[in-house]
């Protein structure tokens, strides 16, 4: 059946219109000549729309709109009836009508959730999930915000449109990836080809050290589901992201010193902004899912092409691809495996192509809290060979079920070990081990049309044999998260 003719229809003027029930009427009111007040016209029509007699609550409805154009709940019932003869674009309007003359948290909520049920039969599924945050937010009471919420779940289920939209605005320590050191050994091979010690350490000038600034960044994932089964389905996926920095104060007086010292040395200057650092990325691809018949376990597939920009600038083609399968062992543990590649192509010498094969545990544990390890082993291959490498990842996470203050807290720890069999800056190649963390905090006791603010604070440090890739960051985003 379809979700909304499973709903009660409940049209709230205080508690009367929450619980609206047959009233006392045993005979047809067109039956007997009998005159009937407003609210006993109203109530009528109420206990027709209960019994789906959709065309006298019309008509009871349209009586009272003729008296007053601006009754409420006559627009409320009108909106209902519509939608049940299925007249939707009539019913939107009325719907929309009683949201704009509703006075109280009750009718607000009634004509949203009922321009989301127009919408929804509409086959506007988005929109009534907009409709359905709407009344979530005015809804009078904690049984009201948490029915909106299962319709929204409900809808979006079957909505063939899913968007996931994040923001980023945080300080940021290092947004140029530059070194943590003041010196290192480079270019031994240059070195070598002149006569001298290669091992004699290089002072590094501010452009390659560590530059801090503010990060601003947007990311959208889109698909739109065009195919799907009770088992399988199949979407177009797309994707963009983009972000930007702004350097700080102490990174410009920074610079200023390393040109002058040029200046004096004869050599050319740098102009560095913190647009030099942006990158952003455009992609399209497909998706494909597909249950396991016993439903304890997804099989998945992806497939994208996009195009990476750096400074402004075209960077990367790049083709990628993923399988994977996750499975369900009980009610509370659930394993995933992978496989994915990246092929990368930017002209000339450097094409790129990445491999790796991941897997993970989730596990939920007493009193909701929750467990995550994951491991993954890669190796790239490419026209250059000193950007070849293989690395082994570890990654875990915490999330805490019990709030705190309101908040809820989740907790992360990664790992990585990179090694790089040659290096121009050491005959031995490089090799680099990162540690890193993350904790973000969701504050549920703040919340706007289902979204609530996030603060998260990461480090990550990187240890290399070679100065040039000692690598601090420490950064603090800002950003949001849906509560449903």
């Amino acid at each position: 059946m379809n979700w909304l003719k499973q709903r009660r229809f409940a049209l709230t003027f205080g508690t009367a219109m929450l619980c609206a029930a047959p009233n006392s009427y045993a005979q047809d009111a067109a039956s007997k000549p009998v005159t009937l007040g407003p609210e006993q016209v109203l109530q009528t029509a109420i206990s027709y729309m209960q019994k789906g007699d959709a065309p006298r609550a019309l008509a009871l409805a349209d009586a009272l709109l003729k008296r007053d154009p601006n009754d409420v709940g006559a627009l409320l019932v009108r909106a209902k009836s519509l939608r049940g003869i299925g007249r939707f674009d009539e019913a939107k309007a009325a719907a929309r009508a009683g949201w704009r003359h509703a006075e109280t948290d009750n009718q607000k909520f009634s004509a949203a959730m009922l321009m989301a049920q127009a919408l929804s039969s509409d086959g506007n599924k988005t929109r009534a999930q907009l409709w359905l945050r709407r009344a979530a937010q005015v809804a009078p009471t904690d049984r009201h915000a948490a029915q909106a919420t299962r319709d929204f779940k409900y809808v979006g289920q079957r909505n063939p449109w899913q968007t996931h939209l994040s923001f980023t605005l945080a300080p940021n320590s290092n947004i140029n990836n530059g070194s943590a050191r003041d010196s290192s050994t480079l270019l031994y091979r240059t070195a070598e080809l002149f006569g001298f010690d290669g091992s004699e350490e290089t002072a590094l000038g501010a452009s390659n050290q560590a530059l801090s600034g503010i990060e601003a960044g947007i990311n959208v994932q889109s698909r739109y589901r065009f195919h799907q089964t009770e088992h399988s389905a199949h979407d177009l996926r797309m994707g963009f992201s983009y972000r930007s920095y702004q350097l700080s104060n102490s990174s410009k007086d920074d610079l200023e010193q390393e040109n002058a010292e040029r200046l004096a040395d004869g050599r050319d200057l740098l102009d560095v902004s913190g647009s030099d650092f942006s990158y952003g990325t455009i992609q399209l691809g497909y998706g494909y899912k597909k249950l396991r018949g016993d439903r304890r376990g997804e099989f998945s597939a992806t497939a994208d092409i996009g195009q990476s920009f750096y400074g402004g600038a075209r960077y990367n083609r790049y083709l990628r691809g993923r399988i994977g399968q996750s499975y369900y062992k009980d009610a509370r543990t659930k394993i995933n495996f992978g496989l994915s590649t990246d092929l990368r192509t930017a002209g000339g010498n450097s094409d790129q192509y990445r491999v790796s094969l991941n897997t993970g545990v989730s596990r939920q544990l007493k009193a909701g809290n929750g467990l995550y390890f994951g491991a993954s082993v890669s190796t790239l291959q490419a026209d250059a060979e000193q950007s070849e490498y293989e690395e082994l990842s570890l990654r875990s996470g915490y999330v805490l079920g019990r709030k705190v203050m309101g908040t809820q807290l989740q907790f992360g720890l990664n790992t990585s070990y990179r090694d790089y069999d040659v290096s121009p800056h050491d005959p031995s190649g490089r090799r680099e081990f990162t540690v890193g963390a993350e904790v973000t905090a969701t504050f549920k006791n703040i919340d706007y049309y289902g979204f609530n603010p996030t603060i998260s604070l990461t480090a990550a440090t990187t240890s290399s044999n070679i100065g040039l890739y000692d690598v601090n960051r420490v950064g603090l985003g800002f950003g949001i998260a849906s509560s449903f």
